[in-house]
């Protein structure tokens, strides 16, 4: 068995399990880029862009590709950048994305620097609400930040789903609940949508499990592997089973001058 494998941390495997997956969690262009409709922007607007907790950059490709301006693309893991400033390269993008290894709660960016905050399945790291309170000085007033976050699509679940996702991320709530963090931190919600099915299975889950075996192959079926595996068999099998009670929502809103 390879030592540098029994070494391996919990972290670093799963990095290892989702560095070459196009997304590290459910949507899609099409979800990146309804969430991008809703934004008013003028053909000839050169916008500041923040991709906070941005992965490897599938929506950072599509809003470079939608956008006029520079897109700052954050992510604590350089591994994601490297693959995502390769993709960049290869499709003349370069100069209109730069990479930054940075912690999403250590920004040291500049207040009201940018035009427009994006970030895809990340902000849960933080928390919600830490997010939008920590983030919202680096947007400026007037300014759109869109989110996505794991969301309750009804007031009553089953025990079994409620329990799984209160116990892996507390802060869930429901649409109703995000919006109010969200107006009351100053920003006028513009629009919302759950992301589709399809955006979870065929972006995201079924990839991850056509990796699974070659994963465990690669780490010599270790404990740590498998147990990575293993949970995320179950939370697919969870969402193909609850996926009526839950899903991401895309959030869209204005920051609001200060009164």
């Amino acid at each position: 068995m390879d030592e540098r494998n029994i070494k391996m941390t919990e972290i670093e495997l799963l990095l290892d399990l989702h560095i070459d997956a196009e997304r590290q969690g459910p949507g899609s262009e099409e979800d990146t880029l309804k969430a991008l409709s809703f934004i008013d922007i003028k053909s000839d607007d050169f916008l500041k862009i923040a991709d906070i907790g941005c992965g490897s950059g599938a929506q950072t490709i599509t809003l470079a590709q939608n956008l006029k301006g520079n897109i700052t693309a954050i992510d604590l893991f350089p591994d994601f950048l490297t693959k995502l400033d390769e993709r960049a390269k290869s499709l003349n993008l370069e100069n209109k994305i730069s990479t930054l290894k940075n912690s999403m709660e250590a920004l040291t960016f500049n207040d009201e620097e940018y035009d427009i905050l994006w970030s895809e399945g990340a902000i849960y790291n933080m928390g919600f609400e830490n997010g939008i309170k920590n983030w919202k000085k680096f947007l400026k007033t007037g300014g759109y930040i869109a989110v996505s976050e794991i969301t309750w699509k009804t007031k009553n679940r089953p025990i079994v789903i409620e329990e799984h996702w209160n116990n892996e991320y507390p802060e869930i709530d429901t649409v109703s609940g995000k919006i109010k963090i969200l107006e009351e931190n100053g920003f006028s919600p513009i629009a919302f949508f759950f992301l589709p099915e399809r955006s979870w299975i065929n972006n995201y889950y079924s990839p991850m499990e056509e990796r699974f075996n070659n994963f465990l192959y690669k780490h010599a079926n270790s404990n740590i592997a498998r147990e990575i595996v293993e949970n995320g068999k179950r939370e697919i099998a969870l969402y193909k089973k609850y996926k009526d009670y839950i899903s991401y929502g895309f959030y869209i809103a204005k920051k609001l001058p200060i009164k």
